[in-house]
C-alpha cells in the first residue's frame, strides 16, 4: 500500500512538473500615459481599458502562466474611468467586480507599490525570458507606444524570433513603432503630410484595430478628435486590415501576431494567445 501511495504521489509530482514546464511568461505592455492630445489642444484624460486588460490577464493566471507588467518608462499605468463599465464584462456586474478585485490584487495602477517595470528594465532583464507579449487598448497607446523606439525593438523581437504577440483595440497601433523612425512617421500623420514607414516589421501581415467607423462614434466621448485613427495608421504603414461589425467581437491571426479590434475582443484575444502557448 505504502509503495502505491508513494507511485502516486511521484506522479502527480510528475503531473505539476509537466504543468510548470508548460507554463509562460507573458509580458504585459502598458502605456505610461493618462492624457491623449487631440486636434486643436484639446486633450482627453485615458488610460487603459479594464476588460481589455484584466479580461485577459486573467485568463493568463488562470491558465497557470506567469504576467509581468511594463511600460516604457516604468510610470505607474492609468485605468480610463469610463471603461469601468459592466457593459465591457457581458452586462454581468459581478464578473467586473471580479476582475476589478484581481486589478487591485496585482496592485497595477498603485503608487506605492505597483509591479510596473520600465521596458530598459526588460531589455536588461532580456526579453528571452519573456514567451509572448500583450498589449492591451484604451486610447493611451496612441500617445506614446506608436512613436516608442523601445517598443519597437520589444516588438522587433518577438517578431523576429515567431513569439506570439497579442494586442487589442488600440493597442494594435503600437505595432507602428517597430519600424525606423516611427516617431517620424507618427509626426507626418498627425501633420496631415505623407508618411512612409521605412523597414516596418509587420509588412503585409493581416491585422485588424478599432475601425475608422468605431471611432467616429467615439468622437462625442474624447470631447473631439484623434489627430490620426489607428486604422489610418496600421493602413499607411503597410497592413493588410480588415474589420468586423462596429462593436462586435472580430480577431485576426496572422502567424505569431494575434490583433483584436474592440473591447469585445479582448476575450477572443487572450484564447489565441493561450492556443499558442500550449
Amino acid at each position: 500500500m505504502k509503495q502505491v501511495m508513494k507511485q502516486a504521489a511521484m506522479v502527480a509530482a510528475l503531473g505539476l512538473a509537466a504543468a510548470g514546464a508548460q507554463a509562460a511568461n507573458v509580458l504585459v505592455l502598458l502605456s505610461d500615459e493618462a492624457v491623449l492630445d487631440l486636434k486643436g489642444g484639446k486633450q482627453f484624460a485615458t488610460g487603459f481599458y479594464a476588460n481589455e486588460l484584466m479580461q485577459p490577464v486573467k485568463k493568463f493566471i488562470d491558465a497557470g502562466h506567469t504576467v509581468t507588467f511594463a511600460t516604457p518608462l516604468g510610470k505607474v499605468p492609468a485605468l480610463d474611468k469610463l471603461s469601468v463599465d459592466k457593459m465591457h464584462f457581458g452586462n454581468d456586474e459581478a464578473a467586473m467586480q471580479v476582475h476589478l478585485a484581481l486589478m487591485e490584487r496585482l496592485k497595477i495602477t498603485s503608487a506605492e507599490a505597483s509591479p510596473v517595470i520600465s521596458l530598459a528594465r526588460v531589455a536588461q532583464q532580456g526579453y528571452a525570458k519573456y514567451d509572448a507579449v500583450f498589449v492591451p487598448g484604451g486610447h493611451a497607446p496612441m500617445q506614446d507606444l506608436v512613436r516608442s523606439p523601445q517598443v519597437g525593438q520589444l516588438l522587433a523581437h518577438f517578431h523576429a524570433a515567431g513569439k506570439p504577440t497579442a494586442l487589442v483595440c488600440h493597442g494594435p497601433a503600437a505595432l507602428v513603432a517597430a519600424m525606423n523612425q516611427p516617431g517620424k512617421f507618427v509626426a507626418a500623420l498627425e501633420a496631415g503630410a505623407p508618411a512612409k514607414a521605412e523597414r516596418w516589421a509587420y509588412a503585409g501581415y493581416k491585422m485588424t484595430v478599432l475601425n475608422n467607423a468605431e471611432e467616429e462614434m467615439a468622437k462625442g466621448m474624447l470631447g473631439g478628435e484623434m489627430k490620426v485613427t489607428p486604422q489610418a495608421a496600421l493602413q499607411t504603414a503597410g497592413a493588410v486590415y480588415s474589420s468586423g461589425a462596429p462593436w462586435a467581437a472580430y480577431v485576426v491571426t496572422d502567424r505569431e501576431l494575434i490583433t483584436g479590434q474592440n473591447p469585445a475582443s479582448a476575450l477572443g484575444v487572450a484564447d489565441a494567445l493561450l492556443a499558442k502557448l500550449k
